[in-house]
Formats: C-alpha cells, sequence, structure tokens
C-alpha cells in the first residue's frame, strides 16, 4: 500500500493549513466570545464570514467522491483534508464539510430524487441550510438500530410519522431545516433489515418539536448543539421517502462508512492538538527540581502518543483505501476497526494531555476537557465500541472456518 499523498492532496492540504493559519487559529478565542454573547444558539457571525472566504479560495465542499458535487477527490485523498480541519472542533462548517450535513448530503446525492435534490441538496450544498440525522431513540438500545421503534405509516398520499428521538445534532440550530428521519414502515416483516425506511422531514413540519437540548459532559455544543426531538402525527408527501420503503439500512451503510473515516481523522486531528499542548506545558513547568519534560513518565507518554497517533493514522487510510478500491461492504472489517482504535486513542492522548496540565486541564482554558467530551462520546454514537468488536470478532473467525 502506497499512502503517500499525491501532488494534488498535498497542494490542497497546504492551502488549507494556510487557511487555517490565516483565518481559523487565530480567532478561536473570537469564536468562543461571539458564542457565549446573546442567543447562543443563533449561527456565528465568524464562520459565516469565514465561509465567504472559503468558498472564495474553492475550499468548499471538499468531500462527496465519486459525485459532481464535491471536489473530485477519493475517501483516501480527502482523510489528510479532514484531519487539519478537525484540529478546531468547529472549522468544519467553515468549508460546508461538517457533520451531519456532510452524510446527510451524501445520502441525497446518493438516493436522492432529482426533486429531493432540488429541495434539499442544493441549499445544502450552497451552505445556506442545515440539516438532521434522526435516528438514536431514547426508550430503546439504538446501538441494535433494528430496535428503532419511530413509525412510518402510509396512509392514503401521505406518510405519518410518530417517534421519539435524541442525539438529533443539529436540531436546536436555527438553520436546520431537514430530518433525516430512520424508522418502520414495515415492523412485521420476517426481514429484521427490511423494516426500516428513512424519510425527509421538513423542520417546520406540523408536529415537529424541540423537548430539550442535551449536553455532553455539560458541554451544549452550541449552536449546533444535539436536541431531544418529537415527531406527533407529522404528516409528509409519499414523495419524501428516500430510495424506497424498507431500504433504510441499505442507505444507512451507505452513509455512515464514509461518516466514520471523517470522524475518525477529525479525532486524529485533535490527538495531535492535545501533543501539541502536552508537549508545551511540560516543557514550561518544573515539579521536584526539574521540568516536567525530564521526568520519565512524561517521556514515555509523549512516545507512547506518537507512536498510537501514527497507527491510528495508518489504520484510517487504509481503511479508506480500501473502500475507494472495493467499496464500503468489502472494507466492513477495516471501518469496525477504526471506529474502536481511533476514539480510544484520542481519548488516552487527552487523558494524558489532561494530566501534564494538572488542574488546569480540568477547566475551559485549554480546550482539553472539551475535546475529551467529544472523544469519549465518540466511543457511543457511530456504533458502540461493543457493537464494532463484536462485528470484527465475527469477520475474523469467519476467516479461519
Amino acid at each position: 500500500m502506497d499512502f503517500d499523498y499525491s501532488p494534488k492532496v498535498k497542494a490542497l492540504q497546504q492551502k488549507l493549513q494556510a487557511f487555517m493559519e490565516s483565518h481559523v487559529y487565530p480567532n478561536e478565542k473570537r469564536y468562543e466570545d461571539e458564542v457565549k454573547a446573546g442567543d447562543r444558539w443563533q449561527p456565528v457571525p465568524l464562520v459565516e464570514e469565514l465561509k465567504a472566504k472559503a468558498r472564495a479560495a474553492e475550499l468548499w465542499n471538499l468531500f462527496l467522491p465519486e459525485s459532481k458535487h464535491g471536489a473530485g477527490l477519493t475517501n483516501l485523498e480527502y482523510a489528510p483534508l479532514c484531519e487539519i480541519m478537525g484540529r478546531v472542533h468547529w472549522s468544519p462548517e467553515v468549508f460546508n464539510c461538517s457533520a451531519p450535513d456532510t452524510g446527510n448530503m451524501e445520502v441525497l446525492d446518493r438516493y436522492g430524487t432529482e426533486a429531493q435534490k432540488r429541495e434539499w441538496l442544493g441549499p445544502l450544498l450552497e451552505g445556506k441550510i442545515r440539516s438532521c440525522f434522526a435516528m438514536t431513540e431514547p426508550a430503546v438500545a439504538s446501538s441494535d438500530a433494528t430496535n428503532i421503534e419511530a413509525r412510518i405509516e402510509r396512509r392514503g398520499d401521505r406518510y405519518v410519522i410518530n417517534g421519539r428521538k435524541w442525539w438529533s445534532s443539529g436540531a436546536a440550530d436555527p438553520r436546520c431545516k431537514v430530518f433525516v428521519l430512520m424508522g418502520k414502515t414495515d415492523p412485521g416483516n420476517p426481514d429484521r433489515h427490511k423494516q426500516q425506511s428513512m424519510i425527509l422531514v421538513p423542520r417546520d413540519a406540523k408536529g415537529v418539536s424541540i423537548v430539550r437540548t442535551l449536553p455532553v459532559f455539560g458541554f451544549d455544543d452550541a449552536p449546533h448543539g444535539h436536541a431531544e426531538t418529537l415527531f406527533e402525527d407529522v404528516e409528509v408527501p409519499l414523495t419524501s421517502i428516500l430510495l424506497g420503503e424498507g431500504r433504510g439500512f441499505e442507505i444507512a451503510q451507505g452513509r455512515l462508512g464514509p461518516g466514520r473515516i471523517h470522524h475518525c481523522m477529525r479525532a486524529i486531528g485533535q490527538a495531535e492538538v492535545a501533543l501539541e499542548k502536552m508537549c508545551r506545558r511540560v516543557q514550561s513547568r518544573v515539579a521536584f527540581g526539574k521540568p516536567l519534560a525530564e521526568q520519565t513518565v512524561t517521556l514515555e507518554r509523549i512516545a507512547e502518543a506518537r507512536i498510537a497517533i501514527d497507527q491510528a493514522r495508518l489504520l484510517v487510510l487504509k481503511a479508506a483505501d480500501k473502500m475507494d478500491k472495493a467499496g464500503n461492504k468489502a472494507a466492513a472489517m477495516e471501518i469496525a476497526m477504526i471506529k474502536v482504535a481511533a476514539p480510544n486513542m484520542v481519548c488516552k492522548v487527552l487523558d494524558w494531555a489532561i494530566q501534564a496540565h494538572g488542574g488546569g486541564g480540568v477547566t475551559e482554558d485549554f480546550g482539553l476537557a472539551q475535546s475529551y467530551a467529544w472523544a469519549r462520546a465518540m466511543r457511543i454514537f457511530d456504533g458502540p465500541d461493543e457493537v464494532h468488536r463484536n462485528q470484527i470478532g465475527r469477520l475474523e473467525l469467519r476467516r479461519h472456518r
């Protein structure tokens, strides 16, 4: 396997890095100040300002492999760019490359009708609206998606939706205009993977309501955030269904593969930042007569962090390469492996970085606590560690029958 980046990717890396150094890193404090000022759930002026600069720099919609709407990059080519954007948790939106919009745009691009694309994909690609993916539910163990209970019932020329969702990321953002919702259209189907469908639900449809926003270890992630949402007798046209009834799992598999690559590479970006902060901190602090950087335990943790980050990156690039060459289904084991390896790695690196910062590490002063909250949550969303480990184990056993 040759993972040397192509000249095209290297040029984009340099361009993206230059943009981050000129416009994103110097404005991290301004972003925090703007979120805290006034209504936390309103769009951040800085982000809207930088979006225009990113479009002008042709750093816009870099994802979407195999699509006329993207930048023409494969998963392997996009991965290192995603790592750079992931270094600052809010920066992917600047480039219109943030979740859950990226996954929802891929769904619409791959599976949507021309009418659905005109209504929703076009505005999303332009960055004029945002979207939400509504799958997880509070009443069932959603790690097994066949448990999903939300109902999508056909009544005449309409679908009627009833259900309660949570961790609906982005639902509280006033720019959110559409939900991609997974629910059951055929709960009695003997094939449990054909009971579910995905459907498009306008945010302003009658019967859609936000119950509450959900913080992650105390961080509300405003203005994006995560919400518990209620759908009560919500009616949408039959043309709102995606791909057809019973195709929900098929769509989910197409959506989650690239999304996991994105999440893992963003996590690697966070780990790199944590290691940088740790190295700076231990060189500026003295304890027991010598700098922390000269303490054996510190040197060992720095070394282990470097090893772990590079291992995780290579594993993610391998998964992306296999997806590009053989498809998501053939890369199932590699995708499951990175979803376990990357968040566990970044949790460990962040934990060491927090320890090196002492009491300051658990405050909001250094950004490590919020990064840790996100990394720990990543071990649950898009499938918990246990689910992926079970899949990896079954696939490995199959190889030795």
